[in-house]
């Protein structure tokens, strides 16, 4: 399972606000999304992301995609063999 760290990665670099990441997006990487993308972002954990929007979230919050997502092993049953 993936859980979506994004407002823990911003909270741990003094960005509250959606606005504030859309500023760091453009200032530091030279991505623009629209309000409604962030937003979405921030509510939920995204079912897909292009390459170059996690790219500029990296460079902006000068973090890894493993800071963005924490994976935890999903628990199946025993598989006899």
């Amino acid at each position: 399972m993936l859980v979506w760290m994004l407002r823990q990665v911003m909270a741990a670099r003094g960005i509250w606000t959606g606005a504030a990441l859309a500023r760091l997006l453009q200032e530091k990487a030279n991505y623009t999304l629209s309000p409604p993308s962030i937003s979405a972002l921030l509510t939920g954990q995204p079912r897909q992301m292009k390459a170059e929007t996690l790219d500029a979230l990296c460079t902006a919050l000068e973090c890894t995609p493993n800071d963005l997502w924490v994976h935890t092993p999903t628990k199946h049953a025993a598989q006899g063999g």
